[in-house]
């Protein structure tokens, strides 16, 4: 995940310039193998499996492509490895025990990947939120924000007193972008919603999310949104009797009562598309930037709260975003200052989405610098 907004924006044109392309690098170190042995996948990841969030959701793209190859692949992983010094010695530990492919899905892991990249060039490697490629490493990243816009609906539609909270991990593009879609989305249903932001700074740390989350209920809040890796956040509403929108996974073991609806990410396909490319020597360097319409992102495991009605219209317009009938970012766009950020008639570009640095009008309270 992205550390800082200076970094995350140096990000934005990096990773807009291949995205753009969206075709593999001229050089893909292509290495098929005549060996009747399975091909060894590792994967890295920067928390503990916990029963839901970011790194169980990567854990499930691994298990994925266990059913996809059975005995063809072996997979293994390392989990709770701090970005920095520490996955630059787990990575290269996997490329030195004969790991083919290498997945490595934190931002903060990016700058390690390369650099062990570097040693072992007939290893593939997968940098899953970084924007920088190689020869032997390719760049991922997913459109979170149409999720975020369409539980924002759900919000909007579901909310009684108009007043939705969102806790944050850092001020940085993806994160704003999630905030601000899931407030158009919320107000476009429901002009009179507004959300209040809590800054963590901090991804993972559970009773930081919780205190945040229950200090945004003390404030009117009635559904509430996060960006961070625990569960914390769902077990407080649930508590408290509030509701809820799960991130990275579904969460309805956590909050029964709570959960309204699942923003999930889902890496199984593409996880499984990379190790055979790797298999069959066709893998390639190159970025994506996938959303619903690619099957990275998904909305719904509703709760039980959740009218049928609202749930129809949630799945309607998943399916317009999916067509590309629907788009979160279009005009009219007004900041929360007051200021005119998009005209009506269009769309904001990815580049602008990638460099995102305000908050958008219903938005109560500033970014954290």
């Amino acid at each position: 995940m992205y550390k800082n907004l200076a970094a995350t924006l140096v990000a934005a044109c990096f990773f807009l310039s291949a995205v753009q392309a969206q075709t593999p690098a001229q050089t893909s170190a292509k290495t098929p193998t005549k060996s009747t042995d399975p091909i060894k996948a590792g994967f890295v990841y920067v928390s503990p499996i916990t029963e839901a969030g970011w790194t169980k959701q990567h854990d499930e793209g691994r298990k994925a492509v266990e059913r996809a190859l059975g005995d063809q692949v072996k997979t293994t992983f390392v989990a709770d490895v701090p970005e920095g010094a520490d996955a630059e010695r787990v990575i290269r530990d996997l490329a030195q025990q004969g790991n083919q492919i290498i997945f490595t899905p934190s931002f903060g892991y990016m700058e390690p990947t390369l650099k062990v990249a570097k040693e072992f060039p007939n290893v593939k490697f997968e940098s899953v939120t970084g924007f920088k490629t190689a020869s032997n490493v390719a760049a991922s990243n997913a459109r979170y924000y149409e999720g975020r816009y369409l539980a924002g609906i759900a919000a909007g539609r579901m909310t009684q007193s108009n007043v939705a909270g969102y806790v944050a991990g850092f001020p940085i593009p993806e994160v704003l972008q999630g905030i601000n879609a899931f407030t158009l989305g919320m107000r476009s249903v429901n002009p009179k919603a507004t959300v209040k932001v809590v800054w963590l700074n901090a991804w993972f740390d559970p009773p930081k999310e919780r205190e945040a989350a229950m200090a945004l209920f003390n404030q009117d809040v009635d559904v509430i949104a996060f960006h961070t890796g625990s569960t914390a956040v769902m077990a407080a509403a649930q508590e408290r009797g509030k509701m809820a929108v799960a991130y990275h996974s579904d969460m309805r073991k956590i909050g029964p009562d709570a959960q309204i609806i699942a923003v999930t990410h889902q890496w199984g396909d593409y996880y499984a598309a990379r190790v055979k490319a790797a298999m069959s020597g066709t893998w390639a360097s190159g970025s994506v930037w996938g959303g619903v319409k690619d099957g990275m992102i998904r909305v719904g495991d509703f709760g039980p709260k959740v009218p049928k009605k609202v749930q129809d219209e949630i799945v309607a317009k998943q399916k317009a975003v999916g067509a590309g009938k629907l788009f979160p970012f279009a005009g009219p766009i007004m900041d929360n200052e007051g200021n005119v950020v998009l005209p009506a008639g269009q769309s904001l570009s990815d580049a602008q989405i990638l460099g995102m640095n305000y908050l958008v009008q219903g938005v109560v309270g500033k970014i954290s610098r």
